[in-house]
C-alpha cells in the first residue's frame, strides 16, 4: 500500500544478481581455464592502455591533469543523487491524518483525526485475542486519500473467513465513531509465531 517502487526494485535486484553471477563465473573461469586467463590479461591490458591514452589526450592546456576527472566526479554526483532519491522512495506513503475536514459550525475550523487513533484502537481491540499471534495496523495515503492496512497473524486452526468478518465488524464500528468510511486492506498472513506458537484455550 505504500509508494515503494517495487517494479524498479525488482529490476535493480535482477541486474545486480546478473552482474554478480557474471563476475562469479568469470572468476571461476580465470582460476580453472588457462586460456581465459591469457585472454583476460590481453583484454585488460588493452583497456588500460586505451584509458591511459585517453587521459593523456584530454589534458588541460598548459596544466597537468585531465578534464575527464571532472566528468567522472559529476557522473558520481548524479549517481549519488539518484541513489538518495531511490532510498527516499522506500516505504513512503505513511500518513499521520486519517480524517481532515472543514467544520462549518458556529466556530468554523478544521477537524483532524490522527491515524494513530485508528491504529491504537484496532490494536487494542485485537491485542488480547488468544487466536491471534500478532497484529499490525498502519495508516497510508493512497491516491491522496487515507487508508488503513491491517495485518493479522492467526494461530493454527483459526478460520480466515471468520477472522476477516470479525475484523471488518471492528472497522465498521470505527467508521461509525469517526463518521467517515475509510478504505481498509485486511491482510491475513502467517509467520513463525503463527506456525510455532501454542494456541491458548479459554477455560
Amino acid at each position: 500500500m505504500n509508494n515503494t517502487p517495487r517494479a524498479l526494485n525488482r529490476v535493480l535486484i535482477g541486474i545486480l544478481g546478473i552482474l554478480l553471477l557474471a563476475i562469479g563465473v568469470l572468476l571461476i573461469l580465470l582460476a580453472s581455464v588457462p586460456a581465459v586467463g591469457v585472454w583476460w590479461h590481453e583484454w585488460a591490458g588493452g583497456v588500460l592502455s586505451f584509458w591511459l591514452d585517453l587521459f593523456e589526450r584530454t589534458q588541460f592546456p598548459r596544466r597537468q591533469g585531465s578534464w575527464l576527472w571532472l566528468v567522472i566526479c559529476l557522473a558520481l554526483l548524479v549517481v549519488m543523487g539518484l541513489m538518495i532519491a531511490w532510498i527516499a522512495q522506500q516505504g513512503t506513503g505513511r500518513t499521520s491524518l486519517l480524517v481532515a475536514e472543514e467544520d462549518p459550525g458556529e466556530v468554523p475550523g478544521n477537524v483532524g483525526i490522527s491515524g494513530g487513533v485508528a491504529e491504537q484502537t484496532l490494536r487494542a481491540a485485537l491485542a488480547d485475542r488468544p487466536d491471534l499471534a500478532g497484529v499490525t495496523v498502519a495508516a497510508y495515503k493512497i491516491s491522496g486519500e487515507p487508508a488503513l492496512k491491517i495485518r493479522v497473524e492467526p494461530r493454527q486452526g483459526v478460520a480466515p473467513h471468520r477472522l476477516a468478518a470479525e475484523v471488518s465488524a471492528l472497522v465498521e464500528a470505527l467508521d461509525a465513531v469517526i463518521g467517515k468510511r475509510t478504505p481498509v486492506l485486511i491482510h491475513i498472513g502467517s509467520g513463525a509465531r503463527s506456525r510455532f506458537g501454542r494456541s491458548e484455550r479459554v477455560r
